[in-house]
C-alpha cells in the first residue's frame, strides 16, 4: 500500500463563509469582511492550479447551492476513498456540516474511479459520537497506523471501529493549542509523509503519550521534524505529501505554513521531496482550516 496518491477531490466553493457553529471548537477560525466567497474562490482556483501545473490529477467538483454549506471546500472530513475500492462516509460535529454529503459528488467519483462499497458511519451523528475523516485521523497507509488527537470531533470508540475495518492500528492522544483547548483535528498538528512525519510534539501535555507516538513514528522509520505552537498556528501542521504523474513526490501547504518554516525545516523537508504552496489567507482565516483540509485523496482504481 503507498502512503501517496497522485488524484485528488476538491469541491469548488459557493457558499464560503465563517461558520458559527464549528467555531465554538475551532479557535483558528476569523471573522472577515469583504466578499469572502469571492476572495476564497480565487485562491481555490489558484491552487487548483498549482496543484495541476505540478502534474497531479484534480477532479474539482462545484458545491451547490442549496443546501448552503458553508465548509464544503473540506471535504476531507467527510469521506475517504481506499485502494480496496471502499468509500468512508465520517460522522460531523457540526450540523451544517453534515449537509456537505452530497450525492452529485459521490456521483462524479463513481464515474471515474471504480468504487467496491461504501462504508457509512454516520448513524454514530444520534449519539452526539464524531470522526471527522482525516481530518480527525492522520493515516500511516503503509504501516496501518491512524494517528488521532481526540476532541470533540474525534471520539475514541469511533477511532477503534474505523481501525478494526481497514485492519490499521490506532495511536490516539491529547493534543491542546497555545490556549490549551483541545486541537480540533488531528491533521493541524502532524502530517504523515512515507519517510518522514512533521509533528508539534510541544502540543502533546501527557508525556507517556507523546513516548508512544514518537516510538511509533520511529519504529515506522520516520525522520521526525518537530514543528513549533507558534508555527501550528500558521498551519505548518496541515500538509499533505502527494505524487505527480511521473511518481515523483510534492509536499503541499499553504504560502503562510511555508514562510513560518525556518531555513533548517525547509532544508529537511526539501530532502525529501520537493515543496509546492499556495496562498490561502481567506479560507485559512474564515475557514479554520488550510492547504491539507482542501484535497481529499483519491486511492481508488480509475475507470
Amino acid at each position: 500500500m503507498m502512503q501517496n496518491t497522485t488524484h485528488l477531490l476538491m469541491i469548488q466553493p459557493v457558499n464560503f463563509g465563517f461558520n458559527t457553529e464549528t467555531a465554538v471548537n475551532n479557535t483558528f477560525q476569523r471573522k472577515l469582511g469583504g466578499n469572502v466567497q469571492q476572495k476564497a474562490l480565487q485562491e481555490f482556483y489558484e491552487f487548483v492550479e498549482l496543484l495541476r501545473k505540478n502534474k497531479v490529477h484534480v477532479t474539482v467538483v462545484e458545491d451547490s447551492q442549496h443546501p448552503a454549506t458553508p465548509d464544503a471546500i473540506f471535504p476531507n472530513n467527510w469521506i475517504s476513498f481506499h485502494a480496496d475500492g471502499r468509500i468512508f462516509l465520517y460522522p460531523m460535529f457540526a450540523v451544517s456540516r453534515r449537509l456537505e454529503r452530497k450525492d452529485a459528488v459521490l456521483d462524479i467519483v463513481k464515474q471515474r474511479f471504480s468504487v467496491s462499497g461504501i462504508v457509512d458511519l454516520t448513524g454514530s451523528e444520534r449519539d452526539d459520537l464524531f470522526l471527522e475523516g482525516t481530518g480527525s485521523m492522520v493515516l500511516d497507509r503503509e504501516n496501518k497506523i491512524a494517528y488521532a488527537c481526540l476532541s470533540p470531533r474525534t471520539n475514541e470508540q469511533l477511532l477503534q471501529e474505523f481501525c478494526k475495518l481497514v485492519a490499521y492500528s490506532p495511536v490516539s492522544f491529547r493534543a491542546t493549542d497555545s490556549t490549551g483547548v483541545d486541537i480540533y483535528h488531528t491533521n493541524v498538528m502532524m502530517c504523515i509523509a512515507d519517510t518522514y512525519a512533521v509533528v508539534c510534539l510541544e502540543s502533546i501535555a501527557d508525556e507517556t503519550e507523546k513516548k508512544n507516538l514518537v516510538s511509533s513514528l520511529r519504529l515506522t522509520n520516520k525522520e521526525i521534524i518537530e514543528i513549533s505552537i507558534q508555527q501550528l498556528h500558521h498551519f505548518a501542521g496541515n500538509m499533505l505529501q502527494v505524487m505527480d504523474e511521473d511518481g515523483a513526490l510534492l509536499l503541499v501547504m499553504s504560502t503562510q505554513a511555508y514562510q513560518s518554516l525556518t531555513a533548517s525545516q525547509i532544508e529537511i523537508l526539501q530532502k525529501h521531496n520537493r515543496i509546492i504552496h499556495s496562498s490561502l489567507h481567506t479560507i485559512e482565516t474564515a475557514g479554520g482550516g488550510s492547504a491539507r483540509c482542501m484535497m481529499a485523496e483519491i486511492f481508488l482504481r480509475k475507470k
